[in-house]
């Protein structure tokens, strides 16, 4: 058993050799930046192959209009900050202090394996494979979610870059590329399940933030619920997907608010444990932002 603990890369450990250290510095820049590129590459381009009519991911978006259609513009800037939040947290595994570097380290396998299975994703879903795609993301779900759960301490920037705004992502990608994925989209019937479904992404994000404080991920859900009331605003005036989207996002906004001020004003920490009073006007901090 000892033998798997150390030769399993996603076991938690207190501290990480030098070898170690190195391969999550030199894979985490490789898999992030492959990533990046090949998110970039498809957001405007077409794949030149494949035995399907494939597109670019926003071609793929609106040719195939669902009841979980995003907006191009919202979705997109939600990728460039959840990238530079990646890159935030990357760099954390070049800090000078060791308790940083070994805290970024812990994540670091599934947030290589994240990297791999959203350029897995980004690959199949051009290509028009939704149903292997979609097992992508939820293989890439459960990746993240043990993440979250076993990880769930860490200071804020390791955890909005390397685990809520991708799990957020996800969540709704999951929704997003299954609505593609089963045929008849326009029908009454996907409508129907379209106009139920949207409720999990309420539930899902009051989940974190009013169990674990985690005002992160409730932001990011409430940009994506954003994103798609706004598509599906275009889409069709008349129908409640759009009014139950926008709903969803306010919401989620508001107790949002509710968790993130306590924290940002110091009475709570990140996960909502309130902090004690050091004298007279000192109190302990947020958690080591390093």
């Amino acid at each position: 058993m000892d033998r798997f603990h150390q030769i399993n890369p996603f076991a938690k450990r207190d501290s990480h050799t030098t070898t170690s250290i190195t391969t999550y510095k030199v894979l985490s820049l490789l898999t992030w930046l492959l990533s990046v590129v090949t998110t970039v590459y498809y957001d405007t381009h077409a794949p030149a192959d494949g035995k399907y009519l494939g597109g670019s991911i926003w071609h793929q978006n609106y040719h195939h209009y669902s009841g979980f259609t995003q907006n191009a513009v919202i979705t997109s800037i939600y990728f460039v900050v959840m990238f530079i939040l990646q890159l935030i947290y990357t760099s954390h595994l070049f800090s000078s202090d060791a308790t940083t570097v070994n805290a970024a380290a812990s994540v670091g396998s599934h947030f290589i394996l994240n990297n791999l299975l959203h350029f897995a994703w980004v690959m199949l879903f051009v290509r028009s494979h939704f149903v292997w795609s979609e097992i992508i993301l939820i293989i890439n779900f459960f990746n993240l979610s043990s993440l979250y759960f076993r990880h769930a301490t860490y200071t804020k920037f390791i955890h909005a870059g390397a685990v809520s705004w991708p799990l957020a992502w996800t969540f709704v990608a999951i929704y997003w590329n299954g609505a593609i994925m089963v045929p008849h989209q326009h029908s009454l019937v996907a409508r129907i399940f379209a106009n139920v479904f949207i409720w999990s992404l309420l539930g899902y994000g009051l989940f974190f933030i009013f169990l674990y404080k985690d005002y992160t991920m409730g932001f990011a859900l409430s940009v994506l619920s954003a994103s798609l009331g706004v598509a599906q605003f275009f889409r069709q005036i008349i129908a409640f997907q759009w009014i139950f989207a926008f709903t969803i996002m306010s919401v989620l906004f508001v107790a949002t608010v509710l968790v993130a001020v306590p924290a940002w004003t110091g009475r709570e920490d990140f996960f909502g444990n309130r902090r004690e009073p050091v004298g007279d006007a000192e109190r302990a901090p947020l958690l080591a932002d390093n």
